[in-house]
């Protein structure tokens, strides 16, 4: 790519607030990748070498990380261990540590190589891990300060951000440079601690942060940077990306950017509401409620709705599981779950996005809905009905969206509906989406859409979608639509997996 229209669409998708002041004619990438090591992998050179570097910065990502050593005769050299070539590097010579090249042929690099690199663009900055000592406090001391000496020396300042695991080499970093972007890796303070020591970033390994989704609230709350490593898939890069981290670091820098293109933050959206499901046992009662008992719900359907049961609703292992069972229940032959938001998560337009991997087997029936959060005054179908998703085991590799309002329903056979069929249906996730909006609703399997209802802007009995609504994940057992073509008893128990419920609404 070009990188001029590189650029543009990185500023458009991913804007980045920096924590320094960057002269009149510097403009950074801000695509918030930072290449681990530099971007070594699609190109197949060493990691942190000069190639490695020239990479990132010929790709325009916002940052290229790198590590350095002071050795025993006072060079800084870039490597990642603490040994090279079977040598300690800081016990070592450079000249001795350079009898091993590196994998692409090149010699091992000395921080004033990438430095002079680094000062010829404005495009990438350098990320310089500095290392713990083996030889004591002194000699961390002395390498902090030769490296400022050098970034000073090359003029390069506004180009670096400095990273560390030892935390009083960060402090000392502050104490010599005090108003250097220096960020914090090892992930056991929280962002009120780093904001206290003057410390910008929380550069965390990713699990930490699934850990404590809190510190990402309380960071941006405080002007704390976030920035995750080493993120090398996709689903913990949208994880991130749908949270706003500022950088992710990654090996992968190709795949995170196209990760970015399609995130919903990179499209104007702000997630408002979510559930990772990153905890045991029943659902978050914060979240999520229950609508209970065996009534038939209007479509004769067979199963009974528990209330508050891990056997029919349980977290475990990052997922909800809501499992349908072959048990009597009152007068009813199956019992499942029904989770409903109303009360604890209503929302007026948005984005609305689950990644399920739905059950097999005939008259089972899965759905993502949403219904106005004033169904008992108004009554159905005047409320309205969204239904993002829903599947019917007697019709394999296919889902369905719906809308349903007093004007367009099943009951008069006027419902707005869309259809799609899905690859590798049963066998992995999938991320269902809907896109609402004053004036359409758009519905989403896998990023591509296959349904639109557009407001024509009559009356409610066309269009009541001007009021929250709330959202139900449940599984029906048969029913005038799920059985249809009878049931199968032997698929049972069922199990439909949420990894995850994410609402968005607009910046």
């Amino acid at each position: 790519m070009h990188y001029r229209s590189f650029f543009l669409t990185a500023i458009i998708l991913s804007p980045l607030i920096l924590q320094c002041t960057v002269p009149p004619k510097m403009t950074f990438h801000q695509t918030k990748i930072i290449a681990h090591r530099g971007a070594w992998k699609a190109i197949g050179t060493s990691q942190n070498s000069v190639a490695s570097l020239k990479e990132a910065i010929a790709k325009g990502y916002f940052g290229s990380e790198t590590d350095v050593h002071l050795t025993a005769d006072s060079q800084l050299v870039i490597n990642h261990d603490a040994t090279w070539g079977g040598l300690t590097v800081q016990k070592s010579t450079l000249a001795v540590l350079r009898k091993t090249k590196l994998s692409n042929g090149e010699e091992l690099p000395l921080l004033s190589d990438f430095l002079k690199i680094i000062k010829k663009q404005n495009r990438t900055k350098l990320i310089l891990e500095i290392k713990p000592s083996e030889r004591g406090r002194e000699w961390a001391n002395a390498t902090v300060r030769k490296i400022i000496d050098a970034v000073h020396q090359f003029k390069n300042q506004r180009r670096i951000i400095y990273i560390s695991f030892d935390y009083e080499i960060c402090k000392e970093i502050l104490k010599l440079e005090p108003f250097a972007n220096v960020q914090y890796l090892n992930g056991d303070k929280a962002p009120a601690d780093l904001k206290k020591d003057r410390i910008k970033g929380a550069d965390y390994h990713y699990s930490v942060f699934r850990k404590h989704p809190e510190w990402i609230t309380q960071a941006k709350e405080l002007g704390i940077d976030i920035n995750a490593w080493t993120v090398d898939n996709s689903e913990t890069m949208d994880w991130l990306l749908a949270n706003n981290a500022d950088y992710i670091t990654t090996n992968e820098p190709e795949l995170l950017f196209e990760e970015i293109k399609k995130s919903p933050t990179s499209q104007g959206w702000k997630m408002i509401w979510n559930d990772e499901f990153d905890y045991s046992g029943l659902p978050d009662s914060s979240k999520w409620g229950y609508e209970t008992g065996g009534n038939g719900w209007g479509n004769n359907e067979k199963q009974y709705y528990s209330d508050a049961d891990t056997n029919n609703a349980i977290v475990k292992d990052g997922v909800l599981s809501i499992i349908v069972r072959k048990e009597k229940r009152g007068n009813n032959e199956y019992t499942s779950a029904r989770l409903t938001t109303k009360g604890k998560g209503d929302w007026k337009y948005g984005r609305t996005e689950v990644r399920a991997k739905l059950p097999a087997g005939r008259g089972l029936w899965p759905a993502i809905w949403m219904l106005n959060s004033d169904v008992d005054k108004v009554g159905w179908p005047d409320c309205g009905e969204i239904d993002i998703m829903e599947h019917v085991g007697f019709a394999p590799d296919s889902i369905f969206g719906t809308v349903h309002t007093k004007a367009f329903n099943h009951l008069i056979g006027t419902q707005k509906s869309g259809d799609i069929i899905i690859d590798h249906f049963y066998d992995r996730y999938h991320v269902f989406a809907m896109d609402w909006s004053p004036e359409k609703i758009e519905m989403f399997a896998d990023g591509e859409k296959y349904f639109e209802f557009k407001n024509e802007h009559k009356t409610l009995a066309e269009w009541p979608f001007n009021s929250p609504f709330y959202l139900i994940l449940n599984v029906a057992v048969g029913g005038n639509l799920g059985g249809k073509k009878g049931i199968d008893d032997s698929i049972f128990p069922a199990t439909y997996k949420i990894d995850y419920v994410r609402v968005f609404q607009r910046e």
